[in-house]
């Protein structure tokens, strides 16, 4: 049996199965305990390497007529699990593009503001307000930042 296998022991189908999905075999409910178990030891194989799920049924559970549709089912479901993180990156960074440009924005119009307050009246009370404005325009900029690093 080759490194990248995962072994999963069930005695019954409906121990990898969200039991309350009314289809769970073409659909793509992996139950939450079973998608667990299999990410964190997928977690631990190289990311070059091919998963391999292999999963050990009691003879009960092989003998019921949707066991021969289990490599669908979990194929299906971590496909939509791929599908749903990918657009969940996109939308992170769509929103994150959005941040930016709102940031950006936030902070030139802090430099100036703070720049124009220094040049009038340069007074211990307005260079607090000119040290702050600064801030708060860097403060504006922190979701994007932290998106993007």
């Amino acid at each position: 049996m080759p490194d990248n296998t995962i072994e999963v022991r069930v005695e019954d189908i409906s121990q990898l199965f969200h039991t309350l999905d009314p289809f769970p075999f073409r659909e793509r409910d992996l139950d939450r305990d079973a998608e667990d178990f299999i990410v964190s030891w997928a977690r631990d194989l190289p990311r070059s390497a091919t998963v391999h799920i292999l999963i050990y049924l009691s003879r009960a559970g092989f003998s019921q007529p949707l066991a021969q549709e289990i490599p669908i089912g979990i194929n299906q479901h971590f496909a939509h699990r791929a599908e749903q993180a990918a657009f969940e990156l996109r939308e992170t960074f769509r929103i994150g593009w959005r941040s930016l440009a709102v940031g950006l924005t936030v902070l030139t119009a802090a430099i100036v503001a703070s720049q124009a307050i220094h040049a009038n009246a340069p007074t211990p009370f307005n260079r607090v307000f000119e040290e702050s404005l600064i801030i708060f325009g860097w403060v504006a900029n922190w979701k994007p930042i932290e998106t993007f690093l």
